[in-house]
């Protein structure tokens, strides 16, 4: 009698509860299909146009006939005279988003916890969380008034003695990194806690407990109960923090940006955005883009690697 194991397909335990769990989870599995059929459109294909950094194109053209160029993009960024100023307003008004806008909602949730009086606290979530859902169009048209010369800040600051005469704040480039630093916190302050409060709800009530038996205040059980708790969730969206460096929320540059301000306001995606669409360099606006993410991805990586070896905790 001939053997017939040759021809069965031998499927493991972990593949029959693989196929078994599909079958039963098919609804929610249906419910994936256009999120992924939309990743693959919009965020996969359009990686083939990365060549285009490697090539003279132009829209006339298609992406096969445009004639190979190497790096030559990439050494002309690297010799223009925006760069320095490019990357110097980028990597600002990044790492003063990171230093004061990371810890800032992780602040905010702690003592959000700490409110008893439930209609309170419900009150100042929704007033944290009201910026949020808010263009940056109608944001920015807001600070834009309220920053004139006439607006409310000056007119606030110079009825305290603070200032002698109202000052042209989107008008002086010195200004601008902390107007996009503290407009960038006032927007997504409270959004940004709601993944922590998510985190410090799952906290074992136990601990609490038994810390206020010991004596602990509010301070130590926050320090020591809640924090060390939480610290997996900050460490990695720390890590994606890092890794997000470069980038300097186009959205709310351009609409804040103006000739005045240029000196400080000029990053990454403003200069990507100026060459692609209004010069109409595709390749060269492609391999800014493409330098871009390469460095981010290199940032990742390196947050990474720092947080497992200092805290144990990483992404991968």
């Amino acid at each position: 009698m001939q053997s017939t194991a040759s021809n069965n397909v031998i499927i493991s335990p972990n593949s029959k509860q693989f196929f078994r769990r599909l079958k039963e989870q098919k609804y929610l599995y249906m419910m994936v299909i256009p999120g992924v059929i939309w990743m693959i459109i919009f965020n996969y294909i359009p990686m083939y146009g990365i060549i285009i950094a490697f090539k003279d194109y132009n829209i006339i053209s298609s992406f096969f006939e445009a004639p190979w160029v190497g790096f030559k993009h990439f050494l002309d960024f690297f010799r223009d005279d925006w760069f320095p100023i490019i990357m110097k307003n980028t990597v600002g008004i990044s790492l003063l988003k990171l230093i004061f806008g990371f810890p800032l909602p992780i602040i905010f949730a702690l003592f959000l916890n700490e409110i008893q009086n439930s209609t309170f606290k419900r009150t100042v979530q929704t007033i944290s969380y009201l910026p949020h859902f808010l263009s940056w169009v109608v944001l920015g048209g807001i600070l834009i008034t309220w920053l004139s010369e006439s607006g409310m800040i000056n007119e606030l600051l110079v009825n305290m003695g603070i200032l002698d005469k109202p000052v042209a704040f989107l008008g002086e480039p010195k200004y601008f990194w902390w107007i996009a630093t503290i407009s960038d916190i006032w927007k997504g302050l409270g959004w940004n806690s709601i993944i922590y409060l998510a985190a410090i709800s799952g906290v074992d009530v136990e601990l609490y407990e038994s810390a206020i038996v010991d004596g602990a205040g509010r301070f130590r059980r926050m320090w020591s109960i809640t924090l060390p708790s939480i610290s997996g969730t900050i460490a990695i969206l720390f890590i994606l923090a890092v890794s997000g460096l470069l980038n300097s929320n186009f959205d709310q540059i351009l609409v804040l940006r103006n000739p005045l301000n240029a000196p400080s306001s000029e990053v990454i995606d403003i200069f990507v955005y100026r060459m692609g669409i209004q010069s109409a360099r595709f390749s060269y606006a492609t391999a800014v883009g493409l330098f871009k993410s390469v460095i981010a991805l290199m940032l990742l990586l390196l947050a990474n690697w720092v947080t497992r070896k200092l805290t144990g905790k990483s992404l991968f």
